[in-house]
């Protein structure tokens, strides 16, 4: 396999995942105090929408690569 029918396919999945979940969270730890006997750590859960038409652009344009991939001779 070429490097543009692996780069196809990555993005095909990319984008099949981007629109089934439509988005994902991931925890971010802001601020942190340190006292002599207490640590405080505050964590924060932020939410990262995908748009639809982003995941669909994905798709394609992977698929388009893996059609039209540069090919060697």
């Amino acid at each position: 396999m070429n490097i543009f029918k692996i780069a196809g396919i990555i993005l095909i999945i990319a984008g099949v995942l981007g629109l089934i979940y439509g988005k994902f969270s991931y925890t971010k730890e802001t601020k942190e105090t340190k006292m002599e006997p207490i640590e405080l750590t505050i964590k924060e859960e932020k939410m990262v929408d995908i748009p639809y038409w982003l995941g669909a652009g994905t798709v394609a344009f992977g698929s388009l690569i893996l059609l039209f991939g540069i090919k060697r001779d």
